[in-house]
């Protein structure tokens, strides 16, 4: 993880526009829950699917051959899922100049049965929050395989963020 930059409070805007980054709008729910919930200090998001413009870009299992997602494609899926998520956390806390640290990351991938790789797909949200964050992106994660996802997404990540009360 990248920890040299956007370790500073107050430069994540700056360091998101430095990386080419936009927040995407914050995905619509696909059932009866919110996007993010905020309990004092802290935010947890909701599982965030790597949708791009209210779609999923691709769908199936991760895996190794014939009719699978790629792993490097997955990674990139957990990339944009985990925008995804910042998104719903700007949208409790109006900037992400307030995130104190990201607390956990939780990745599930939609794994063909023999598939192993599911850390380095997670890998893809953990590289981007060290990013954005720096040392406030270094985080405790679990990267889980799963039989399916919701709407056949590859992909789903959840945050948990530490902010500043005010």
């Amino acid at each position: 993880m990248t920890t040299a930059r956007g370790s500073e409070p107050g430069t994540i805007n700056a360091r998101l526009a430095e990386l080419g980054i936009e927040l995407p709008a914050v995905a619509a729910p696909v059932a009866a829950y919110v996007p993010a919930v905020r309990n004092g200090t802290l935010v947890w998001t909701s599982g965030q699917l790597p949708f791009v413009e209210g779609a999923l870009p691709v769908t199936g299992k991760v895996g190794e051959g014939e009719g699978l997602v790629e792993p490097s494609v997955a990674t990139d899926l957990a990339r944009t899922a985990a925008l995804n998520a910042l998104a719903a956390v700007a949208s409790q806390i109006g900037s992400l100049d307030r995130v104190v640290r990201i607390v956990k990351v939780v990745g599930f991938v939609a794994s063909d049965p023999w598939f192993t790789g599911q850390p380095g797909v997670i890998n893809g949200a953990s590289t981007l929050l060290g990013e954005i964050f720096g040392e406030r992106g270094i985080h405790a994660r679990s990267a889980v395989g799963v039989a399916v996802l919701p709407l056949d997404s590859p992909v789903e990540v959840e945050l948990v963020v530490e902010v500043a009360e005010h």
